[in-house]
């Protein structure tokens, strides 16, 4: 260990120690140090001893003799800490006020709402939960050509279902009116202009940090060519662009645009306007006028800071405090619509619903509940370190959620038939559920049961199996079709327990078994599974969208009569 980990690791012990009647544990200062300096995760077996020993000398130590060492080493311990209300995962605000703080979830309706949208709403959401302040949903819907009611309204749904509630809801494009007059202000107090070159030249120019002829034209020709783009220059042929910095390092400072004629007919709107505000423009404008207190974005959009505090300044407008955080994605299981569009045209994967996808759609029909979403989300916090997480991490999340309502089914792939001689029954009772009271199931026998092929093939004639809930069975014979016959109870520890299904009751199912989407960027052909399997009839006395457990299976959700999801483990 070295000596700057060594130092930190004392410090830490002293003040554990201090803290609590002048002991600590090395567990508790091995996960402090894991949790500051992640770097030593591999290293746990190299840095336990140290660790151990610093802390028997501390413990060794008189609560007189540790507040000496911290007065004289580690002085800032001592001082008063000002008692914060602990929240979880997002830290305190910069300069937020009770009852004031407003946030915001501006997402574009042009397409289906995914993971990543989740965490951006739900971090929105809590801010303004965590100061008792307001929550905006704030559809940014100034892109006609890309944007769809069908999307709108996706989101809305996505949102209901993950339990997030807004003060007000409103559309980017209800403020047309305010952006053309903010655009003109900035065009008269020559802070923006209007340009006319062609694509290619402007993209040239700002890659070489040149400026354009357009940019010397005056404030009158300006105001005369911007009402030429509503009248006679057609979509692409002149844009409104910020008078910035062509020499910037950061290139989105080099004149971007603020307004574009798009020609599409808006899906609310029609075809009122045809000059449109930038997303730039437009988040600016809307987060002012709104009065957002803290705008909460993905990182994508942080070289974007320094342009919006501009136009804003430009304006004389208020600022909204603005954070980032990083975009969170499962591995293997892209969001981009870029991706997930062409899957959904060849046929490699149904709909957005596709349990699959990241999609909330998708993850609502696998079976992943929304408070497992938010508690995921939450336990990611407010880093900017980019979130590839592995999609097990949310479904122990989910696990936790599932397991006390899920009711426990028999269920049984690739059945082979056992026939059970002596069996003097002619019914069982099952409970539901192993802990929770969630009742009991009746389930009427014969001799005649469906077991799992994957049990059946390790049979041999003498073992004993246990039947779960009816008994233990003597295999007789083997076969196509196994025999055995019902035995005095007698040790039950070493028998190995399974699973069945009533032949004469049976239900045919299809299982499907969604697996990683993508491996190293590659589609897998083989990312969807398709079996079937036998349950017991009770599953059709289940609601649609219900949990199951199936028995030495796994959590699954109902997804029809004749169809179950499996969410996992």
């Amino acid at each position: 260990m070295d000596e700057e980990l060594r130092k930190e690791v004392r410090k830490l012990s002293l003040q554990n120690a201090y803290e609590h009647g002048g002991k600590t544990q090395d567990k508790i200062i091995l996960g402090k140090i894991l949790g500051t300096k992640p770097e030593y995760r591999t290293k746990v077996k190299e840095i336990t001893k140290d660790i151990s020993e610093i802390v028997n000398s501390i413990n060794q130590l008189s609560s007189e003799e540790q507040e000496k060492e911290i007065n004289e080493n580690f002085p800032e311990l001592l001082v008063p800490k000002e008692k914060i209300e602990e929240r979880e995962g997002l830290p305190e605000l910069k300069d937020a006020v009770q009852g004031k703080v407003i946030t915001r979830f501006p997402p574009e309706p042009n397409g289906y709402p995914h993971i990543g949208h989740a965490k951006a709403a739900i971090i929105n959401s809590e801010y303004a939960k965590m100061y008792g302040g307001k929550f905006i949903l704030r559809m940014d819907d100034t892109n006609p050509e890309a944007e769809r009611m069908e999307y709108h309204a996706a989101i809305k749904v996505g949102l209901e279902w993950l339990g997030i509630e807004f003060d007000l809801v409103k559309n980017t494009s209800d403020d047309m009116e305010i952006f053309y007059e903010k655009g003109m202000e900035l065009i008269n107090l020559g802070k923006a202009y209007i340009c006319t070159c062609k694509r290619e030249d402007i993209s040239k120019n700002r890659r070489e940090r040149k400026s354009c002829k357009c940019s010397m034209n005056d404030i009158d020709k300006n105001n005369k060519n911007w009402g030429k783009m509503n009248t006679k220059y057609k979509a692409g042929e002149a844009i409104v662009r910020f008078r910035g910095d062509m020499k910037a390092d950061n290139a989105v400072m080099r004149d971007p645009v603020l307004f574009r004629i798009i020609d599409g007919k808006h899906y609310t709107l029609g075809e009122k306007f045809r000059i449109w505000p930038s997303y730039d423009m437009a988040v600016a404008i809307e987060d002012s006028i709104d009065g957002v207190t803290h705008a909460f974005r993905s990182k994508e959009f942080e070289l974007r800071k320094e342009l919006i505090d501009e136009i804003l300044d430009a304006l004389n407008m208020r600022k909204p405090q603005q954070g980032f955080f990083s975009r969170l994605e499962f591995k293997g299981m892209p969001i981009s619509k870029r991706i997930i569009k062409p899957l959904i045209e060849e046929g490699k994967v149904s709909w957005y619903d596709d349990p699959r996808l990241p999609t909330l759609e998708a993850l609502k029909r696998r079976g992943i509940k929304p408070e497992a979403i938010r508690k995921f989300i939450m336990s990611l916090g407010l880093t900017k370190a980019n979130t590839l997480a592995p999609f097990d991490s949310l479904e122990a999340f989910n696990r936790k959620f599932v397991d006390s309502d899920s009711i426990r089914l028999f269920m049984v792939s690739d059945a082979k038939e056992l026939v059970v001689k002596n069996l003097s029954m002619s019914s069982v009772e099952i409970p539901n559920h192993p802990v929770n009271d969630k009742g009991k199931r009746k389930i009427e026998i014969d001799e005649n049961f469906y077991i799992s092929g994957e049990d059946a093939k390790n049979f041999k004639e003498g073992i004993k199996i246990r039947l779960l809930g009816l008994g233990n069975i003597l295999i007789k014979k083997i076969g196509t079709v196994f025999e055995g016959e019902l035995i005095n109870e007698g040790d039950t520890k070493e028998i190995t327990k399974i699973q069945w299904v009533p032949q004469k009751t049976a239900h045919e199912i299809k299982m499907i078994i969604p697996k990683t989407l993508f491996i190293e960027d590659e589609f897998n052909e083989e990312s969807l599974e398709e079996i079937d399997v036998y349950t017991e009839p009770h599953y059709l006395q289940l609601k649609e969208g219900e949990e199951i457990q199936f028995v030495r299976f796994g959590y699954c959700r109902k997804d029809s009569q004749n169809q179950a999801i499996f969410t996992h483990k």
